[in-house]
């Protein structure tokens, strides 16, 4: 990784964050795409959150707690960086309106994926997918698009194909 500007280059394949380490970040997203993600007790990978150009991506645990996921860059992703032991020491004591539809819109999505996880059919979720991240099917594997669904990656499929069907 290398900083110019105040902002930092991170190369794809970058693990930023790793479970039980303490002193995590959050990175604001300028280019590239980050995720987060944990590792289930059977070595099952679940996608919590993409975090496309524009988005903030970290860990939700207060500074002094260990961070409770990965995140890694699946791109080369330019992002400005911040320790969360900083935040409260950078962060005016009002924030800016852009930085606050910025955080608005994370918790947006997040409640509609908790949302759509507890109540929603594979297609609806599938198609909510599209509509939230539409550049994103093509950036990243499908194991991975699966993974943020909840569904395997034979069962996209079947969602995908329902989905096409569905537009014809």
């Amino acid at each position: 990784m290398s900083e110019k500007d105040g902002l930092t280059h991170i190369p794809k394949g970058t693990i930023l964050q790793r479970p039980g380490e303490f002193g995590g970040c959050v990175y604001e997203v300028q280019s590239g795409l980050l995720r987060s993600y944990v590792i289930d007790q059977k070595g099952k990978e679940h996608i919590y959150l993409f975090g496309p150009a524009g988005w903030v991506v970290g860990d939700s645990t207060m500074a002094e707690d260990p961070n409770a996921l990965y995140i890694e860059a699946l791109e080369d992703t330019v992002a400005k960086v911040t320790r969360k032991t900083d935040l409260l020491v950078e962060m005016p004591v009002t924030l800016d309106a852009e930085r606050l539809l910025v955080l608005f819109r994370r918790m947006f999505v997040l409640q509609q994926r908790i949302l759509m996880l507890m109540s929603a059919t594979a297609l609806e979720r599938y198609e909510h997918f599209v509509e939230t991240y539409p550049d994103i099917l093509q950036r990243v594997p499908q194991r991975m698009v699966a993974s943020y669904l909840g569904l395997t990656p034979e069962a996209l499929s079947k969602v995908k194909n329902e989905a096409l069907r569905g537009i014809s």
